[in-house]
């Protein structure tokens, strides 16, 4: 059941993933980058599947089946935006803009 909440969150990683590797504009693009971000981006989704395994493997009995899902979403949300925040965070930043 874990693969569907993560199947169901695959757009709205898409679109995350999408937003760290065209931004910021002003960055170059290089091999060197694009290599670190393929990188990030297959970590940050895998991170995201253990995540969202270990949220179903967490005990919910007492409370309604739903929050087994619920909890396995958002640790692989937080996974996946933990990821990409600390490569965002370590990537080399554009140098001063000459006018």
């Amino acid at each position: 059941m874990s693969v569907l909440a993560l199947i169901l969150f695959l757009p709205w990683f898409i679109i995350v993933g999408g937003a760290y590797w065209f931004l910021p504009k002003e960055s170059p693009r290089s091999a060197a980058r694009n290599r670190i971000d393929v990188i990030a981006l297959v970590i940050a989704v895998a991170l995201s599947a253990v995540g969202m395994w270990l949220g179903m493997q967490t005990d919910t009995t007492g409370y309604h089946p739903i929050w087994a899902q619920v909890l396995a979403t958002l640790y692989a949300y937080g996974a996946f935006l933990g990821v990409l925040a600390i490569a965002a965070w370590l990537r080399p930043r554009p140098g001063p803009r000459s006018q």
